[in-house]
Parts: structure tokens; sequence; C-alpha cells
């Protein structure tokens, strides 16, 4: 019990963390939102091809393309945010490429902390030596700033993973409403922020019943997503369809609401795996043979894959109880003080200035 509550208050500060870089670290929104499209170039794909249409369905090319995508993620990270932060295209590939063979948290930091390195010699090394400067300072900077970050940052994921691994422990009922509970909450939560479900439980090899957990809880975690953004008027209906497909598409939004999302998410996630614990326990066994499936469509499709009708019913009853905690979040926060997509992105100012 010591560790789960230790790495759940670890999962907290992390979360926290992240927030509070979105609002006080200098151009920390736009560093979220290149974040998020990292984790959707590298994971996502990796999710679709690698697992759903490479392992499940045994087509080989598809397994490669989605392998390559994930694990190129700190270099899509690298690239995408100094690009995001205004440095040029060529030195933000310098970064991204600096850091290969690293995570995509670590060719975050590295890529936002050398966009500034690089708009400082930008500024003072006269042209036409800066190019030769950048590649003798930035480059080996980027790579410096990934290997010191990299044992952090795994050391952390897999700090929060053994909470996980606790939880499934014990195969009594109460065991596995705990389980169903804590790990649908968790990796829910852990789903809407940067730090990612898919690589937290690839990460920690989740599989078994705890990854149909993940799985049908992330699945359920889009109803739930669609219905609290759309009441809650977070954004416009793309948004709101974006983040229901995959919630890191709005992690800027996510990031500067924490509260609402994260309660209400862990809210959902308890509810959706707890129904999934029971229908293992009283239907049939629902497991999930490949870790990192914490997606909401290559998870849903790769737990029927393997369970049929099962799955199909516990898929059922978490859209159910994830709708349920959408309107529940709503009502919760209906009259909370939000930060709406035009706010944070600077979308409303843009409209009025141009009229």
């Amino acid at each position: 019990m010591a560790q789960i509550l230790m790495g759940t208050g670890l999962l907290l500060v992390v979360l926290a963390l992240f927030t509070l870089f979105s609002y006080k670290a200098p151009q920390g929104m736009k560093a979220m939102g290149a974040l998020a499209s990292a984790a959707c170039a590298s994971f996502l794909v990796e999710a679709f091809h690698a697992s759903l249409f490479g392992q499940q369905m045994g087509i080989d090319f598809l397994a490669q393309v989605g392998g390559a995508n994930g694990s190129l993620g700190g270099v899509a990270a690298g690239i995408l945010v100094p690009l995001a932060l205004g440095v040029s295209p060529v030195y933000a590939v310098l970064v991204g490429l600096s850091v290969s063979g690293f995570g995509i948290l670590p060719g975050f930091v590295a890529g936002y902390l050398i966009s500034f390195v690089v708009k400082f010699l930008e500024e003072k090394v006269p042209a036409g030596l800066d190019l030769i400067v950048i590649i003798l300072v930035a480059a080996p900077l980027s790579r410096a700033i990934a290997m010191g970050m990299d044992p952090v940052v795994n050391g952390t994921l897999k700090q929060i993973g053994q909470v996980l691994i606790q939880a499934s422990s014990g195969s009594g009922l109460a065991s596995q409403i705990i389980m169903g509970i804590i790990l649908g909450g968790i990796i829910t939560v852990v789903a809407t922020a940067p730090l990612s479900s898919m690589a937290l439980t690839a990460i920690i090899s989740l599989t078994g019943t705890p990854m149909a957990i993940g799985a049908l809880a992330v699945f359920g975690s889009s109803f739930m997503n669609f219905v609290f953004f759309s009441k809650m008027k977070f954004g416009s209906k793309k948004d709101t369809i974006s983040v229901a497909i995959e919630p890191l598409t709005q992690s800027d939004i996510i990031s500067a609401n924490p509260i609402p999302v994260f309660v209400t998410n862990f809210i959902g996630g308890a509810l959706s795996g707890l129904v999934v614990a029971l229908v293992s326990y009283f239907v049939s066994p629902i497991t999930i043979s490949q870790p990192g499936l914490a997606t909401p469509i290559a998870g849903f499709a790769v737990a029927v894959g393997q369970n049929g009708t099962p799955a199909l019913i516990a898929a059922a009853g978490c859209v159910v109880v994830s709708v349920a905690a959408g309107f529940l979040g709503h009502a919760i926060f209906k009259n909370y003080n939000i930060k709406t997509a035009d706010e944070i992105r600077g979308t409303k100012e843009d409209s009025t200035q141009a009229a």
C-alpha cells in the first residue's frame, strides 16, 4: 500500500509540473502542443501499425512502419518543439537528430532548452559563422541534455508503473475490484498527459488483464471526453472530436485545465476499470498479450480481436459508465473557471485584430 501511495503521489507531482510548465515557462503552451504532435506522430502510429496491423493481423511491413515511428519519439519532439518556438527548420532537425535513441520526454526537454541556446547564438554570432558554432555547440549539448534526462524520465515512469504492477497482484474479487479502480483511473489520467499511457504501459511491459483494463478504460474515455469537452465548451467541435480520438492532440487545453480534466478522467477510468475487472471475473478473463496498447481505437480493436464477446461486453459497459462520468464531470465543474482553446492559443485575439 505504501508503494501504491508513493507512486500515485509521484504521478500527481509530475502532472502538476506539466501544468506549471504550461502556465509559467516561456512559450510553455506552444512547447506542450508540439510535444502532443510528436506523441501522435510516434506513439499513435506505433499503436496502429505495430500493435494492431502488425502483431494482431500479422502484416510485417506495417509492423516495421509502426516500430520505426515508435522508436523515434525523441527525434520527433526534438524537431517539433524548436519549430514551434521559432527555430529555423535546419537547426530544429539538427537538434532532433542529435537526440536519436532517446525517448520523447528527454527529446522534448532537450528541444525546449536548446531552442533558446540556438536563438541566442543566432543573435550574437556573426552571420556566416552561426551555422558552424551551432553545429559545434547545440548538437552535443542537445544529446548531453537528453542523456541527463533519460534516467530521470525512465525512473519516474517505472516508479509510477510499480503502482500498476502492485495493484494487479491478487486474484480474489476484492483484489480484482481494487485493480480495476486503480489501473483504470491512473492509466486514463496518464492518457491525457504528455507522459503518454502508451509509453508507460510499454515501458513496464504491462500485459494480461491489467493491459486490457488500461486499453478498454482509455477506449471508454473517448466517449467521456467527447461529452465532457462538449458540455464544458473547452474548444471547437474539431477540438472535441480530436480529444475523443486521441487525448494527446489537445494536451495544451488539458494542461491548462488540469483539475476538471484529470478528476473527471480518473472517475471515468476507475469506473471503466471496475467494469472490465468484473466482466473478467464473472464472465471470462479478458487479456491483451502486447504492452503499450493504452490508446482508444487500437487498444479496443486488439482487445476484441484477442477476446471476442467478453471484450465487447466490457467495452459496452465502459462506454455507458464513461458517458455518465462525462455528464458527472460537467455537473461538478460547470461553474469552474476554465481556460478555452481560444484563450490558450490566442485565436480569439487574432480574429479580433484581423477584424
